[in-house]
């Protein structure tokens, strides 16, 4: 582990949010590093603990307004900002251009391409510069160049589970490209914090929806990253639903396979050797699957297999929480991978929520 004289000083912008709250319960479990600043435009002025009252470490917290006039830039040195899409490229390439290390978990610098950016998320990306600069934060692929970053894109949370998912079989040309069909199922805290009729819980509770099809705005950071993976540029089809829970993705991976004569045992070893060394990957062994409460207050990702021979496709199944592995945790991981702590430090310890 990196060795310090003094705790890294650490800021969450937007921690009033479902993700802010999620890295303050992690952060205070982390030996080397102190929150000394959080911020909320909504819930500016009142204590963390009023808004979040499990986070009772806080309670000589407020939350306040972002205001770089004000000196807040020298208050940490390095910064989470969980604020809403569309608002961090402006924050982010300011704390950037102070030298600061900025960890992103908006959508703002997840995909390479501006041009993409703008036509799925309908608003321009006035910060290209910083783009070009900017490291996509998956572990599993590129933890040698998140240790170099100073900015890191956090990623989403349906695009982990299912490029997790895909990486092995994709590496090892076990399945085509062409034609992936991904189901995702969410927990209601995947849609954020903000109260929305179809979100309250007469609504949610004894349903289950498919919504966006086609249209939602992690197709793109999925294709990214499969393509990137693949060596050649993929389009697939991402359908995502909503279910009845607070929180946990359960994603369905459909690849029709390239060798029809390989075995479920010999798939299954690929994939084990392929997340051996990985701390948070873990592969369910045969006739197993992974379930959304495995996972729950962890930042681990259990996947499954299986082989349909009528159809010759690879069904790959996997299991995350939305809010750490697809959120607050993997931005931890993240931050000790940047720091040169050891990479489980703070989250290792997270126990299983009953």
């Amino acid at each position: 582990m990196k060795k310090i004289e003094k705790k890294l000083q650490i800021a969450v912008f937007g921690a009033s949010g479902y993700a802010g709250g999620e890295l303050l319960r992690l952060l205070h479990l982390h030996p080397e590093v102190a929150v000394t600043l959080v911020t909320s435009e909504k819930s500016a002025g009142k204590p963390v603990d009023s808004v979040f009252p499990h986070l009772t470490a806080y309670n000589q917290m407020a939350f306040e307004r972002i205001d770089f006039t004000s000196g807040q830039a020298d208050r940490a040195d390095l910064f989470f900002l969980a604020l809403p899409h569309k608002t961090a490229q402006k924050t982010a390439a300011f704390l950037f251009n102070k030298g600061k290390c900025v960890i992103d978990l908006s959508a703002d610098f997840r995909l390479r391409n501006p041009a993409v950016y703008e036509k799925w998320y309908q608003t321009p990306h006035t910060e290209r510069a910083i783009l070009k600069k900017t490291v996509y934060g998956l572990p599993e692929l590129y933890r040698s160049k998140i240790r170099r970053a100073k900015l890191v894109a956090n990623p989403g949370c349906y695009p982990t589970g299912a490029v997790l998912g895909l990486i092995p079989a994709l590496r090892k040309s076990l399945v085509e490209p062409e034609n992936l069909v991904i189901d995702s199922k969410s927990g209601v805290s995947g849609a954020g914090r903000a109260g929305r009729q179809e979100l309250i819980f007469s609504e949610i509770s004894g349903g289950f929806k498919a919504y966006s099809l086609a249209v939602h705005r992690h197709t793109p950071e999925i294709e990214q990253e499969i393509s990137a993976v693949s060596g050649r540029d993929i389009t697939l089809d991402f359908t995502p639903h909503l279910v009845p829970m607070n929180r946990g993705i359960l994603t369905t991976i459909y690849a029709r396979l390239t060798d029809t004569k390989m075995t479920l045992k010999e798939i299954h070893t690929v994939y084990r050797r392929a997340y051996a060394k990985e701390p948070f990957v873990k592969v369910l062994p045969l006739g197993q699957y992974p379930s959304t409460k495995n996972v729950q207050g962890t930042n681990f990702c259990h996947v499954g297999l299986q082989v349909n021979p009528r159809t010759d496709r690879l069904l790959v199944v996997t299991a995350i929480d939305n809010l750490t592995k697809g959120a607050a945790g993997q931005a931890l991981q993240n931050m000790n991978i940047m720091m040169g702590y050891e990479e489980m430090t703070g989250i290792n310890s997270m126990a299983v929520f009953p």
